[in-house]
């Protein structure tokens, strides 16, 4: 069995994955070598960044039995061939639910509190006040309740948040949470909200799905941020709502394009805080994506049950085979 690694890996990752696949060959691809590797390959791990990767070549091969994403996130894979085959997918959903829930919080709070404003006024040497909002109290509505979202939902439960949330398969609601309701209910949820958070997968149905109607349902005042991916918003209806003054800010860790365009029009608002996609970046992110392939691994040499099993056609897991959900069950 040959394994293709395609993420940032240490030769001790290298080792445990061997170990954990005895007699297998693993081949650090890199990033740069991965569309020629991955040919040859009958799993591979990892999130092809840099160069695309033939994927209707790799089907066509027929060789290729798994791929483990490195990521959530499943956008890099799951094309429409991947999708029409019998390679198996699963994801690394709800492995870095504590990061993004930080970056969201960090987003969140920078908005709420006006620190865009200060940090302006200080590189000017202006020590000025100026109006800050409460997260203590507020409503905040989480669109897609799986990893990330339940995760950002256990944070905000502390400051006295009402918290209501959206998803495609609602279901284990937690005591703090007042709504779990199904993804139809998304307008509801975007007319009683103060803050609304994306949390969503990529797909079909996501793709756009926050667009100059969605924008105009949602209070005015209220605060959009984004930790799903950048295409679940129609950019340029946000800038619309942004410099209308209809929404009073958006806090951005994905954008519709990235890197963002240097030309985009969200670089100049001043109620608008961008960081470069580095909602799930870990200090153990590499140690972490480790172990949890290698606990699949494991699985996939015993004809086991294989963690995060993506439904291809939806683009995640359901929840009976979600990682996140079978800890929310255990508990």
């Amino acid at each position: 069995m040959r394994i293709v690694i395609g993420y940032p890996v240490k030769p001790h990752h290298l080792q445990q994955i061997a170990a954990a696949a005895p007699g297998a060959e693993v081949v650090d691809a890199g990033q740069q070598r991965i569309p020629e590797e991955i040919l040859q390959a009958d799993v591979f791990c990892g999130h092809a960044k840099e160069r695309p990767v033939p994927w209707d070549e790799v089907v066509a091969g027929g060789r290729l039995r798994w791929i483990q994403s490195s990521a959530a996130g499943l956008d890099h894979c799951l094309t429409p061939s991947v999708i029409g085959s019998d390679i198996a997918v699963t994801s690394a959903s709800g492995l870095f639910a504590d990061q993004v829930a930080e970056q969201t919080l960090a987003l969140l709070l920078g908005l709420l509190r006006s620190l865009p404003v200060f940090f302006r006024a200080s590189q000017r040497r202006e020590f000025i006040r100026r109006p800050t909002r409460d997260l203590h109290h507020a409503t905040i509505g989480i669109v897609g309740f799986g990893g990330n979202g339940r995760r950002l939902a256990d944070i905000l439960a502390p400051f006295k948040t009402r918290i209501l949330a959206t998803d495609a398969f609602p279901v284990h609601q937690p005591p703090h949470v007042a709504e779990l309701w199904p993804a139809d209910r998304l307008d509801q949820l975007l007319t009683e909200s103060d803050v609304v958070v994306l949390c969503v997968p990529l797909n079909r149905w996501t793709k756009g799905m926050i667009a100059a109607s969605q924008l105009a349902r949602m209070k005015s005042g209220a605060i959009l941020v984004n930790v799903a991916r950048g295409p679940v918003v129609v950019e340029a209806d946000l800038v619309e709502a942004l410099e209308s003054g209809h929404l009073a800010g958006a806090g951005l860790d994905v954008t519709e394009i990235e890197p963002l365009p240097p030309a985009s029009r969200l670089w100049e608002l001043p109620n608008v805080i961008i960081s470069p996609h580095v909602g799930a970046q870990a200090a153990r992110r590499e140690s972490d994506v480790t172990d949890f392939f290698c606990e699949n691994l494991r699985r996939y040499l015993a004809g086991g049950t294989l963690l995060n099993l993506v439904d291809k056609d939806l683009g995640f897991p359901r929840p009976d085979q979600s990682w996140v959900m079978s800890r929310c069950q255990a508990g």
